[in-house]
């Protein structure tokens, strides 16, 4: 199936995370793709796709969730952006869930269709976390609580 390569698709980084990504993902098979640092599971008229090799998104405010289980390391960070956000992929069908990893470069881009029939995106998320974790962090998402309340963390104090 074809995708479009990333900007930074070539990143041997990619390869090496792409490696450790499932054969299957949410009792989906992988799909062949054309594009490198690619994949896609699922049927083929509207697949999970993954991108490695997207430019790092910005801080933003759309929504940013960390996502981890009981054995992972650390949480991995995904910006979920928002209907009209500057971050959502320009191919993505308005409707699909789109996740962007934060913090790494470089950036992973996960698109999940309503038609793939996923009940719990995060479960995809999850699946990917062994390969994203070799992407070593260098941000996290914060949050308006995680601003400090001492004089001088916030403007005007």
């Amino acid at each position: 199936m074809h995708l479009e390569a990333a900007e930074f698709a070539p990143d041997p980084v990619c390869a090496r995370v792409l490696q450790k990504f499932p054969r299957t993902l949410a009792g989906l098979p992988r799909l062949s793709t054309d594009a490198q640092a690619t994949l896609a599971y699922g049927d083929p008229q509207a697949p999970i796709t993954v991108r490695c090799g997207i430019a790092p998104p910005p801080p933003t405010t759309d929504r940013c969730i960390s996502v981890s289980n009981e054995n992972s390391a650390a949480p991995i960070d995904w910006i979920n952006p928002e209907a009209g956000s500057e971050l959502l992929p320009p191919t993505a069908p308005s409707d699909a869930w789109v996740f962007l990893s934060y913090g790494r470069t470089p950036a992973i881009e996960v698109v999940i269709p309503p038609q793939a029939g996923i009940d719990q995106p995060t479960a995809v998320l999850l699946a990917l976390e062994q390969g994203v974790q070799i992407i070593e962090p260098t941000a996290a998402c914060i949050g308006a609580f995680d601003v400090g309340d001492q004089p001088g963390d916030l403007p005007g104090d």
